[in-house]
C-alpha cells in the first residue's frame, strides 16, 4: 500500500516531521506515543518503512540453543532461569551444543545459531571459547549469534576478563554476531524493578560499542508492556539511536512483547495483564518513527505476539520477522508455544500482499520466495 502524506492530514506536529524526513526529539517521541489515533500513525510509520525497505519481509532459519538456564540474576521478568538446584536446571556440555547444532543445521536448514543462556556463575571463559571452536569446527559456514551483550558483561565480571577481552577472544574462537537481549528498558526507574543482578542499562550500551568496535555487529531490543512508561519507551530508542550513530553495529531492532505467565511480576501481581494490541503496534509504530534513517530494519517477533497480531505489525513500521525460531525456550517457559517454519513465514507475508525472502544474520538476501 503506498501512503500519501494528503493521508495523514490532521496527524501532530511529530507526524509531520517524521514525514518530512526530519529527526524526531525526544519530546516528539513523547507526543508519537501519546497520538490518540493509531491509524494516522501506523500509516506514518508504515509509509517511512516503504520508503526505507520497499515491499520486503524478511527473516532467517534460526535454530535457538540455550546452554544452561542457571542464572546468578533472578530479574521478576523471567520464567526461564533457575537456581541449579531445581529438577529441571541444567547446563549443557560442549559436545551436547554441538550435536544439537548438527541436527540444526543438518536437519532443519539452520543458517544462524542463537545461541543464549543464564548467567551462569561458575564456567569460565575456556567453556565458551571451546563451545565456539567446536561449532566451528564442523560447521564452518554456519554463523554463530551469541552472548547477549548483558551475558557478556557477565562473562568479563566473573571471569576477571576485560569486556574487550572476552569479546576478542570469543570472536578469534568463531563468534560471529551477538544477539540483543538483556536490554530489556533501560531507564533505572523501570530497570531497577524488572532487573536483578543484571548489567544496568548503560552498561549493556558500552558492552554494545566495544562490540561493534571490534567489528561484531549486534541486535538491540526493548522489553514493554509490563511496567514501563511512554517516557522509558521514547529514552530506550533515543539512546539505541544516539549509539548506531556513532557506531553503526546494529542490524536490527525488536521490540520485545512482555509475557507475563510464570513471572514474578505476576505473582506478586506488579503486572495483572499483558498489555493489549493497540499498545503494541504503537510501541512498533514508534519504534519505526524514531530510530527512521538510522536503524532501518524493524523486526516483529512474532513468538511474543502471536502470528495474527505479527501480520499487523508489518503494517505498522515492521520490515522483518525475525526467524524460524526452532527451539525457542525462553519464551516457551512462559506458555508461549508457537512453532512454524520458513514455509508458514513466507505464506504469513504472502498473505498481507508483501513479498516475502529469506536473509541471513546481516540481512543479506538468501532467497526470494
Amino acid at each position: 500500500m503506498t501512503v500519501q502524506k494528503e493521508e495523514i492530514a490532521g496527524g501532530t506536529y511529530a507526524l509531520e516531521k517524521a514525514l518530512a524526513g526530519e529527526e524526531l526529539s525526544y519530546q516528539d517521541g513523547i507526543q508519537l506515543v501519546q497520538e490518540e489515533n493509531l491509524f494516522l500513525l501506523g500509516l506514518a510509520a508504515d509509509r517511512v518503512r516503504q520508503e526505507q525497505k520497499g515491499n520486503l519481509v524478511t527473516f532467517a532459519a534460526s535454530y535457538y540453543l540455550n546452554y544452561t538456564n542457571i542464572c546468578a540474576a533472578s530479574c521478576p521478568l523471567c520464567a526461564f532461569y533457575r537456581k541449579g538446584g531445581e529438577q529441571d536446571a541444567y547446563t549443557l556440555t560442549v559436545e551436547q551444543v554441538v550435536a544439537r547444532a548438527k541436527i540444526a543445521i543438518e536437519q532443519m536448514g539452520a543458517t544462524e545459531l542463537h545461541i543464549v543462556g543464564g548467567f551462569h556463575p561458575k564456567l569460565g571463559l575456556d567453556y565458551y571459547e571451546n563451545m565456539m571452536k567446536a561449532i566451528k569446527a564442523q560447521h564452518p559456514q554456519v554463523t554463530i549469534k551469541a552472548f547477549t551483550p548483558a551475558e557478556i558483561f557477565f562473562i568479563s565480571k566473573v571471569t576477571k576478563n576485560s569486556v574487550k577481552e572476552v569479546l576478542t577472544r570469543l570472536k578469534q574462537a568463531g563468534l560471529d554476531a551477538l544477539p540483543g537481549g538483556g536490554a530489556e528498558i533501560f531507564h533505572p526507574d523501570t530497570r531497577r524493578k524488572i532487573v536483578v543482578g543484571k548489567c544496568s542499562g548503560e552498561e549493556w550500551l558500552d558492552t554494545a560499542r566495544q562490540a561493534h568496535e571490534i567489528g561484531l555487529k549486534s541486535n538491540c531490543t526493548m522489553l514493554f508492556g509490563h511496567i514501563e512508561k511512554p517516557e522509558h519507551i521514547v529514552d530506550h530508542v533515543i539512546k539505541i539511536r544516539d549509539l548506531q550513530k556513532k557506531t553503526g553495529g546494529f542490524t536490527t531492532f525488536i521490540p520485545l512483547k512482555f509475557s507475563l505467565e510464570n513471572t514474578e511480576l505476576e505473582q506478586k501481581g506488579l503486572v495483572r495483564g499483558e498489555s493489549h494490541s493497540i499498545y503494541d503496534l504503537r510501541v512498533i509504530a514508534v519504534s519505526r518513527l524514531l530510530l527512521a534513517r538510522v536503524l532501518d530494519n524493524i523486526s516483529v517477533y512474532w513468538v511474543a505476539l502471536g502470528k495474527k497480531l505479527a501480520q499487523v505489525a508489518l503494517s505498522y513500521g515492521g520490515n522483518d520477522l525475525v526467524g524460524t525460531a526452532f527451539s525457542e525456550e525462553i519464551y516457551r517457559a512462559t506458555g508461549k508455544n508457537a512453532g512454524t517454519s520458513i514455509q508458514e513465514l513466507a505464506s504469513l507475508i504472502r498473505e498481507i500482499g508483501r513479498e516475502p525472502a529469506q536473509r541471513d544474520t546481516f540481512f543479506n538476501i538468501i532467497n526470494k520466495f
